[in-house]
């Protein structure tokens, strides 16, 4: 996008639908950023905690770049940049970014159903505090 285009024309209704068209490549983008940290999450489960040190820098090393889970991880983190840089090249940063925040609602989602965890009243509050901020933007995109 050039310069040119980067400046706002006042026709402020077109911008937003043509922001707006954008937004399942954006979903896109978050939500593959978001399946990057459940792959890598469940990778490391199956590793487990460990210590860093050089001992056994080796020995983790070869778990992490052998387990699939972790390959498949950073895959999505791989495609997700391509995805983003997509993102970036027709659509404004100041819109595009908050709503990466959307990636909390899956991963609070996908962490409370496939490991367990626990999310609480409070959790929940803040994810909606951000997701009612979210729209606001897109709102005024």
């Amino acid at each position: 996008m050039g310069l040119a285009r980067m400046v706002k024309t006042g026709n402020g209704s077109s911008e937003r639908m043509n922001m707006a068209r954008y937004l399942p490549l954006i979903v896109l983008g978050v939500l593959l950023n978001a399946s990057a940290q459940l792959a890598l999450k469940q990778g490391m489960r199956q590793i487990g905690y460990f210590d860093f040190g050089l001992r056994n820098c080796s020995r983790i090393f070869l778990a992490v770049a052998l387990n699939p889970f972790i390959l498949i991880g950073l895959g999505c983190y791989v495609v997700s940049v391509a995805v983003w840089l997509l993102v970036l090249s027709r659509v404004e940063v100041s819109y595009a970014y908050p709503l990466l925040s959307i990636g909390y609602i899956f991963t609070a989602f996908a962490g409370q159903m496939f490991f367990n965890e626990g999310i609480g009243t409070t959790r929940w509050a803040g994810i909606i505090v951000i997701c009612a901020g979210v729209w606001l933007i897109t709102r005024s995109a």
